[in-house]
């Protein structure tokens, strides 16, 4: 098994491609070793010391290290760790996805269609960008023309998010929904 390795924006986040399916579908963040338990990949990555977060796309994990651990050192235990768990034939996650693998519901009313039209160009135009990076990028809510935003993988605590939020996401909002004034970020 051959496991690619992609710098990301975020300094502290690598992303590996292991060549096979991670998940099926969604996606899946676990930004802290006591949020992994339901994944035995996430489980094994946690394993490695330094390790402090794990993000699971359809074909990519992303690995956040602590900021005083090199990659040099840690990158091959990553590596070795991801290697077992798809050798091992065990699947990502056991049970259901966790919460975190879509969009928040959003309640019927006035803002309705908004809410729509808001899902509708995040999974076509941002959420495909934001992947290539090693990230996701999910709708939380919609109140009053802002928009808020939960940022995952690479893309939580990376350097540019603000940028990418306000020049990127913000402005492609605004052009096609002029209802929308303001994009946030949740945590």
């Amino acid at each position: 098994m051959f496991i690619q390795t992609e710098t990301t924006p975020n300094p502290a986040t690598l992303k590996f491609l292991p060549g096979e399916t991670v998940l099926g579908s969604g996606t899946a963040d676990f930004p802290s070793p006591d949020t992994g338990a339901s994944s035995p990949l996430a489980r094994r990555i946690f394993a490695v010391e330094g390790v402090t977060g794990v993000f699971l796309g359809r074909d990519f994990v992303t690995v956040t290290k602590a900021e005083d651990q090199p990659w040099d050192h840690l990158k091959p235990s990553v590596l070795g760790a991801i290697m077992e768990h798809f050798q091992s034939g065990a699947p990502a996650i056991e049970g259901a996805a966790p919460e975190s693998a879509g969009h928040a519901a959003h309640e019927a009313g006035p803002d309705a269609e908004i809410v729509v039209q808001i899902k509708e160009l995040l999974d076509t135009r941002v959420r495909p960008a934001v992947a290539q990076d090693g990230g996701d990028i999910t709708f939380h809510g919609f109140d009053r023309g802002i928009v808020y935003l939960h940022m995952q993988g690479a893309c939580a605590g990376c350097p540019s998010s603000t940028l990418t939020l306000k020049m990127g996401i913000e402005n492609l909002l605004r052009h096609y929904i002029p209802e929308v004034v303001e994009v946030r970020p949740v945590a």
